[in-house]
């Protein structure tokens, strides 16, 4: 049986001495040269002092736990601090997810240490992950930005779109966030239309997947071409435009986004993969 994650708030105590620790500077994460997550004493054990730290929870019978470095905290020896995006295919799959997490709650809880309406020191919750104001009552959880990623199909061709910060010839399902009083579907339409031009129907849920950077949920669907013209949002975009399932542009493949899971869904359908 592969290892389970099981979130949990309130650490054991005494603390474990042999735990899994997500150690982080800003948002880069502390790990091995060889880019290992090995379990550790704490990290006081390598000289470090964290600002504060969280539990985590436990993966299978591993205890985890995410702490903070004060910027400009030097790496020890044969280890290096990176961001998560370099460390895609590095990590195990399963541990890259958890440091993902890791340094959500890690962002959450350094920008609401104090009350957001009065400015009172804020207290965390032993019940749910949480922080509440002692004084006006005022409770914050962790920040959650949904957003929608689409494969739009006409026919055997696919809708992709290339962002400026993308590497050259890369090309990539068209997203964006949703908005207050919006529900996804209508996200869906909207994002397209606003991006591209064009109308889309058969908004279909395909799956979704945890996005930390910096703190979003990506929410995948398909949907069909229904009518007009692209044109292209150059404040958002590029480029976009439908490719033939047998003539793909480069695109991020496996595991890395969930925009390849959509793209390599469309080519097996299509006979591809």
């Amino acid at each position: 049986m592969s290892p389970r994650f099981t979130p949990g708030l309130v650490p054991p105590d005494p603390r474990p001495e042999r735990a899994l620790w997500f150690v982080f500077r800003g948002r880069e994460l502390l790990v091995h040269d060889e880019h290992g997550m090995p379990p550790m004493d704490g990290p006081e054990s390598l000289g470090l002092t964290p600002v504060r730290w969280q539990y985590l929870g436990a993966y299978d019978e591993q205890h985890c736990f995410a702490c903070e470095l004060a910027a400009g905290h030097e790496p020890p020896k044969d280890m290096a601090f990176k961001d998560l995006r370099a460390l895609f295919g590095q990590l195990d799959e399963p541990i890259h997810a958890l440091a993902g997490r890791a340094v959500q709650i890690v962002d959450w809880d350094r920008s609401h240490q104090f009350c957001g309406a009065c400015a009172t020191p804020t207290e965390p919750s032993l019940t749910e992950r949480s922080r509440r104001c002692p004084k006006c009552g005022l409770t914050c959880f962790p920040k959650l930005a949904p957003a929608v990623i689409v494969a739009v199909e006409r026919g055997n061709e696919i809708l992709l779109a290339r962002s400026p910060h993308f590497p050259p010839g890369f090309y990539s399902t068209p997203a964006g966030f949703v908005e207050p009083g919006e529900s996804l579907e209508e996200c869906v339409a909207r994002e397209i239309r606003e991006e591209t031009g064009i109308e889309v129907g058969e908004i279909t849920y395909f799956a979704s997947q945890p996005w930390p950077f910096p703190n979003s949920l990506m929410v995948g669907f398909t949907a069909k071409y229904a009518g007009g013209a692209i044109r292209v949002d150059r404040t958002e975009l590029e480029d976009a435009k439908f490719f033939p399932a047998d003539a793909m542009p480069s695109y991020f493949k496996g595991r890395i986004s969930i925009s390849g899971w959509l793209i390599e869904a469309f080519e097996t359908r299509h006979g591809l993969r």
